[in-house]
């Protein structure tokens, strides 16, 4: 899949083209693949929180 592309304003139109974006990747899916997926994805997103608050408080 591409590798999606937003405008630096963010608009209404990148909202969608997020949730299209998602659409395609997940509509072959299975509702395990799928709840896998979304974990990996939630895990890596909390890794990078911990990762930023980390680098944060060093400065």
């Amino acid at each position: 899949m591409d590798k999606l592309s937003l405008s630096p304003d963010f608009t209404i139109d990148d909202i969608h083209k997020i949730r299209e974006h998602n659409y395609e990747i997940t509509k072959d899916m299975s509702m395990e693949e799928k709840l896998e997926y979304y974990n990996h994805l939630g895990t890596a997103a909390e890794k990078e929180t911990k990762r930023r608050r980390a680098l944060k408080r060093r400065k």
